[in-house]
């Protein structure tokens, strides 16, 4: 094998202990809490775990225990793998095994030098796609030809494999809601680009649904997952929720790729109990891509082109 693909996520625990290496990983990033000083940044990242770590591990008992991310990742470079013989398939996860110096040693000892990156983040931002790559590039240190894939939300397979599962959960007097996990306001005033693809996204697929001849009561985007004081991007999906009373809804995850604790438990079990709460009547929520044979043609041809 002459090269390499490394599908790249966040990751998702397997248990309370990797919950807390996943929370404590996270709150140490730099890209995500963006404190200067590594030092004062760990202290309050430890804080951050010991503070959290207890409830968020019962939001994930309520989904089995583990987070689905690991399985269906692995799925799906088992797919990619059999779909490109000739490459060498691994994965990234940025906060819970495998790790990214796994990807590395095993690429290393297949003697491949030509590696592509797939960060598996269809909008970018740097509290995904810029944390995955820079860790890639820092522990690789210049070993490797590096070709990164740019961020793929025009993508028409891959849009297509979203408009066959909006297909399936649409009815008649639904509106659909596309949600998209939230950023502190301060990093989009800093110049991440992710809210303004996240909106492009959401033209791009309301036209394809047109086109196509699938007519939702409303098409809305909303965020997810605020937590803290602090300003974040609107609305919150909670906030858009409230506009449905005795009306229908179906949610769309547009900013996740493969289902994880945000699709599961977030958007599944908790804003499904704030529906209920308002009144909704009825309350859908779509699957990601995950390891469809569409998405893995998608993958094949977003490194072939």
């Amino acid at each position: 094998m002459q090269k390499a693909l490394v599908l790249m996520n966040m990751g998702g625990p397997r248990n309370k202990a990797e919950l807390e290496l996943f929370l404590r990983n996270m709150f140490n990033d730099e890209n995500i809490l963006t404190i200067k000083f590594p030092f004062i940044r760990s202290m309050v990242a430890s804080m951050i775990v010991l503070s959290r770590l207890n409830s968020a591990w019962k939001n994930y008992e309520e989904i089995g225990g583990k987070s689905p991310i690991n399985e269906l990742t692995e799925s799906l470079v088992k797919k990619v793998q059999e779909a490109l013989p000739d490459v060498y398939v691994t994965q990234a996860m940025r906060y819970t095994p495998p790790f990214t110096i796994k990807a590395i040693r095993q690429i290393k000892e297949k003697k491949i030098k030509d590696v592509i990156l797939l960060p598996l983040y269809p909008q970018y931002s740097t509290t995904t796609t810029k944390s995955s790559l820079d860790e890639f590039i820092n522990e690789a240190n210049g070993k490797f030809n590096l070709t990164i894939i740019d961020p793929f939300y025009k993508n028409k397979t891959f849009n297509q494999c979203i408009i066959d599962e909006l297909k399936e959960k649409h009815e008649e007097g639904y509106n659909l809601i596309f949600s998209a996990h939230g950023l502190p306001q301060k990093i989009v005033d800093n110049g991440d680009p992710y809210s303004a693809q996240v909106e492009e996204h959401v033209q791009i697929l309301s036209r394809m649904l047109q086109d196509q001849n699938i007519h939702f009561d409303s098409i809305n985007l909303a965020y997810q997952s605020k937590v803290g004081p602090m300003k974040w991007l609107e609305p919150s999906l909670e906030d858009m929720l409230k506009n449905f009373a005795g009306k229908k809804v179906v949610i769309y995850p547009i900013s996740f790729i493969v289902d994880n604790s945000e699709t599961d438990f977030e958007l599944d079990i908790e804003y499904r109990e704030v529906a209920e709460e308002l009144g909704i009547h009825d309350y859908k929520v779509c699957k990601c891509v995950n390891d469809s044979e569409a998405f893995v043609k998608t993958l094949c041809e977003l490194i072939q082109s």
